[in-house]
């Protein structure tokens, strides 16, 4: 697990135009030191420069990079791991290709000379990388199909190409500034993080889940390279359980190929618990398991059923706590670290729970992924459930204006219905977007393409296929890679092999939910290895709950930090501001999550736009 960056003139190359070099390279690198402390490199040549900083995970004494094939026409840097590279290699081997390193960094590049772009297609884990092929002065983008890494890009005025793995490594370029792209902040009101492949910042965008892009004769070319498949269910339940356990079972496998020490994050839950259960059968020592909870007055707290958990499978369990105070204190790490604006206030924990992994192992395991597969969530249900009730979208507008936002919301989710499904994570309606900005909303929908290509699906399949393209990378993922990262910690997602997920995609509908309950496959296919207690439990959201005391302090934080410093003037409307802290602080409406989207993005702008 890595840093990458680099940089590419789109000019042609000759004299009179301005060099790239090393330093300005190193300083981009050095950005993301916190991804990589155990070693570092740059390459520069004519038109291009590239860095790296690596967390070494596999071949701990080879696999420097950017790395080259033999005669140096091709150079890689990348950031993730190849769960396959050993076939590969060995596929490689049988066409007369030899190696000088055990690492997955010289199989793609190899693969690269052998399959060109298609390389891509064969590498089975989570990845983005930059391959810099110098006969053909061009340069190649990949990301994994899912997005579990990410990948940023800009392009300057004097005609630069600029990427990297973290934003503040491309705001170190001269003439790459840090302003606010006024359609993203609309979205991110409306869902509390921003869809791609627009990023917060004016100019940055982000390279698209199972998308390679070429930059070549001063152009750049998106291209998508994987999508599940989109004709339909086609398996029959009778060979679902099976094959899916066979699934999953080879995707923990192969993930846990590490020359340093695993662990995984139990909270608890079916699908941590399921990875837990199965990494236990593989290895001979007791699995190391982590998890965190929130104090008593704070929230969910999932600990005695991770307790129960490990004991059952027999780990060496730890926990971590985050308590009220100590959240806040937290709170501006964590939005630092995001780089952009996501009001999760689980990020806090999950920013805590990898400090304290890290303390005892390099590499952890989760469970991300499952709900997405397999319609765990609960707003699925609901959503179906409300399909004849669309007729009263017509009392939408009067909810807005007088009703709470809880009723805003969910007559806005029932107009949308499924297709303008927009994910799990609704907060301000429309009209509440209206207001706070002062405008309507954007001229183009950027995440209205995912609907349009799943048009001809299944209502529960288009929810499915929008929070996979959209939530998935642009929220829970990002929210993944950045807290862990944070912290030199690889996390390594085994539901989010793509083979695992092309396969669940096919499976019914009926073995997805069923009498009001999602996960029904997983359920199923691991009711011999997840205790009971587990495995009967309601999907519960690594959350913060919104009552009590937390409830209070997010009224005191709003107080401080949205009216005593005016900080979003010029971004949201103060009056609209004030209003929803009165309402909240007054106990007319519990408006906690709205005002901690509010407080995410005033800390966002503190550290980012100063």
């Amino acid at each position: 697990m890595c840093g990458i960056c680099g940089v590419m003139s789109l000019r042609p190359p000759g004299p009179g135009g301005t060099p790239i070099t090393e330093s300005a390279v190193v300083r981009m690198r050095d950005a993301m030191r916190h991804r990589g402390p155990d070693d570092e490199g740059v390459f520069v040549a004519d038109g291009v420069g590239l860095g790296h900083r690596r967390l070494s995970i596999i071949d701990l004494s080879g696999g420097h990079q950017p790395m080259s094939s033999p005669d140096e026409t091709v150079w890689i840097t990348y950031n993730g791991e190849v769960y396959n590279f050993q076939e590969l290699r060995a596929e490689l081997e049988a066409r007369g290709l030899d190696f000088r390193t055990k690492s997955d960094t010289e199989v793609i590049v190899r693969g690269y000379e052998a399959y060109g772009d298609a390389v891509v297609e064969r590498l089975r884990g989570m990845f983005a990388f930059a391959m810099w092929d110098a006969r053909r002065r061009r340069l190649l983008l990949a990301r994994d199909p899912l997005g579990i890494k990410p990948l940023y890009y800009t392009q300057t005025a004097d005609g630069f190409f600029l990427f990297a793995s973290e934003i503040r490594a491309l705001l170190t370029w001269p003439g790459v500034r840090a302003e606010v792209d006024g359609d993203a902040l609309w979205d991110y009101l409306g869902q509390r993080y921003v869809p791609g492949p627009r990023t917060i910042f004016k100019g940055i965008a982000k390279l698209p889940a199972g998308h390679v892009a070429v930059v070549s004769g001063g152009e750049v070319a998106l291209r998508r390279y994987w999508d599940v498949p989109l004709d339909g269910e086609t398996w029959s339940e009778g060979e679902c359980v099976t094959a899916f356990r066979d699934l999953v079972t080879d995707s923990v496998r192969r993930e846990l190929v590490s020359d340093v020490p695993l662990g995984v994050f139990l909270s608890g839950g079916v699908d941590s618990t399921t990875v837990t259960a199965l990494m236990t059968s593989m290895v001979s020592d007791p699995v190391r398991t982590f998890c965190v909870g929130y104090g008593a007055e704070q929230g969910v707290n999932e600990r005695p059923y991770a307790r129960l958990a490990a004991e059952r499978l027999g780990t060496v369990h730890r926990e971590v706590e985050v308590g009220l105070e100590e959240f806040w204190q937290l709170l501006p790490q964590a939005v630092a670290a995001m780089e952009e604006p996501v009001a999760e206030a689980p990020a806090v924990s999950l920013l805590q729970l990898s400090r304290f992994t890290r303390e005892h192992v390099t590499v952890v395991l989760s469970g991300e992924g499952a709900d997405e597969n397999l319609a765990g969530y609960g707003i699925y249900r609901q959503v179906l459930r409300a399909r004849p009730l669309r007729w009263l979208g017509a009392a939408g507008p009067l909810a807005d204006l007088y009703g709470s936002h809880r009723a805003a919301r969910a007559l806005e989710r029932i107009r949308q219905g499924v297709a303008e499904y927009r994910g799990v994570s609704a907060i301000f309606t429309g009209h509440d977007r209206e207001r706070l900005l002062g405008r309507r909303q954007p001229a183009v929908d950027a995440a209205a393409v995912h609907h349009e290509r799943s048009r001809h699906l299944s209502p529960l399949q288009r929810m499915l296929y929008y929070d996979q393209k959209v939530w998935l990378p642009d929220d829970l993922l990002v929210k993944a890679d950045k807290m862990t990262m944070a912290a030199s910690l690889e996390l390594r997602v085994p539901f989010l092999d793509h083979r695992v997920v092309e396969w669940a995609w096919r499976v019914p509908s009926s073995l997805k939910v069923r009498g009001g309950v999602g996960k029904v496959l997983l359920r199923q296919a691991f009711a011999d290895v997840v205790p009971a207690p587990i495995l009967d439990r309601h999907k519960v959201g690594f959350t913060v709950g919104g009552g009590g005391r937390f409830a209070d302090n997010v009224g005191r934080e709003a107080r401080r930090l949205l009216l005593d410093e005016q900080a979003l003037d010029g971004l949201v409307d103060g009056r609209e501001i004030a209003r929803l802290v009165r309402r909240h602080t007054e106990g007319v409406e519990n408006l906690l999550e709205q005002l901690m989207v509010l407080i995410v993005l005033a800390w966002w702008r503190r550290l980012f736009l100063s």
